[in-house]
C-alpha cells in the first residue's frame, strides 16, 4: 500500500505543482488521470524520490520514502515520461548494465534480460544502438528497464505514449500481468488506457486530486445524467450558450454532442455514460474548461 498525507510542491516562480494530496494506492493498477500540466508528472517524480515535497508524507509498505529513499528504490521500477540512454550502447548491452546496478547478475541476468526483450518486442533489435531507436522502440525499451528486478512499486508516466495500436495492446497485457502482484501506477491524460487497465482512478487538475474511485461506479453515478444529439457544426456554440457540453465528436459531416443535465434536454437521447464523460464533467465541475478547448 502506498500512502501520501498532505503532500504539496511549489517550485520556484510560485507554482502549485502539487496542493495538500491525501491518496491511498493498493496493490493493483492504479490510473491517474488528468490534463497535460495537472501536476501528474510532479507527483510521479516525488513519488519515485527524484523531488522532495516541501511538506506531507509518503509511506510504501511500511517505509517512510522521504527519509529513506534508497529503501524505496530498492523496490521501485519507474517510467518517466522521457528518459536517456547511453550513446551507442544496445538495448541489450545496457539491460545488463542496469540488471548489475540491481543485484542480477550470470545466468538469472541473461534470462531475465532475455525475457524482458521478447516481453517487449524488442528481442530482434536487441544489439541496435538504443539512439538509433525509433520513439516507439525506445518507449519499449524504458518499460523493459523500469521491469528489471521484478519491482513492489511500478510507476509509469504516459507510456503508451508513441505506440502504436499493437504496441499499445502488448504494452496494456504486460501491466496487467503485473498488476497482479504489484503496486502499479499508471500516469496518465489518455483516458482509453485507464479504463481498460485500472480498477481504481484518481483525476487530477491543476496540482489537486479532485476526484477518486473505482470507475464503473464512477460511470454509474452517471446514469440518467448524460444526453446526445447530432447538430451541425454553426449549431455547437448555440448550444455550449444554453448547456452543459462535455464533449463534441465528428460524425458523418455532423457533431454529436454529449450533454450533463440532471433532466432530459428537448431533442436529446439519453447516452450511455463513459469514463471520459466523468473525466470531463470533474474538470468541468472544478472549473478547469480550459482543459476542453
Amino acid at each position: 500500500m502506498l500512502n501520501l498525507t498532505g503532500v504539496s510542491k511549489t517550485y520556484p516562480g510560485g507554482m502549485h505543482a502539487l496542493q495538500d494530496i491525501h491518496l491511498d494506492v493498493p496493490r493493483g493498477m492504479f490510473g491517474l488521470l488528468g490534463p497535460n500540466g495537472a501536476g501528474k508528472s510532479s507527483l510521479m517524480r516525488t513519488i519515485a524520490t527524484l523531488q522532495q515535497p516541501d511538506c506531507g508524507s509518503i509511506t510504501f509498505n511500511g517505509i517512510d520514502i522521504l527519509k529513506d529513499k534508497t529503501a524505496l528504490r530498492r523496490t521501485l521500477g519507474y517510467l518517466p515520461q522521457e528518459f536517456g540512454a547511453y550513446p551507442r550502447t544496445s538495448a541489450l548491452a545496457m539491460l545488463k548494465h542496469l540488471a548489475a546496478l540491481k543485484g542480477i547478475h550470470g545466468s538469472q541476468q541473461e534470462q531475465v534480460v532475455e525475457n524482458l526483450l521478447v516481453k517487449t518486442n524488442l528481442w530482434d533489435a536487441r544489439n541496435k544502438s538504443i539512439d538509433k531507436f525509433s520513439g516507439g522502440m525506445k518507449q519499449r525499451y524504458g518499460i523493459a528497464q523500469a521491469l528489471l528486478g521484478n519491482p513492489a512499486l511500478l510507476i509509469v508516466d504516459e507510456p503508451t505514449a508513441g505506440l502504436d495500436p499493437a504496441e499499445r495492446r502488448r504494452f496494456q497485457n504486460i501491466l496487467a500481468e503485473v498488476g497482479e502482484e504489484t503496486v502499479v501506477i499508471l500516469s496518465t491524460h489518455i483516458v482509453d488506457d485507464v479504463k481498460e487497465l485500472c480498477s481504481q482512478v484518481a483525476i487530477m487538475g491543476r496540482g489537486c486530486i479532485l476526484k477518486v474511485g473505482e470507475p464503473l461506479q464512477m460511470i454509474r453515478e452517471m446514469n440518467g445524467r448524460l444526453w446526445t444529439q447530432v447538430v451541425e457544426r454553426e449549431e455547437v456554440a448555440e448550444v455550449r450558450a444554453r448547456r452543459t457540453v462535455l464533449s463534441t465528436r465528428l460524425k458523418a459531416g455532423a457533431i454529436e454532442i454529449r450533454v450533463l443535465s440532471d433532466t432530459q434536454p428537448e431533442s436529446m437521447q439519453p447516452a450511455a455514460p463513459e469514463l471520459e464523460d466523468v473525466y470531463f464533467s470533474t474538470l468541468i465541475a472544478h472549473n478547469l474548461t480550459d482543459n476542453l478547448e
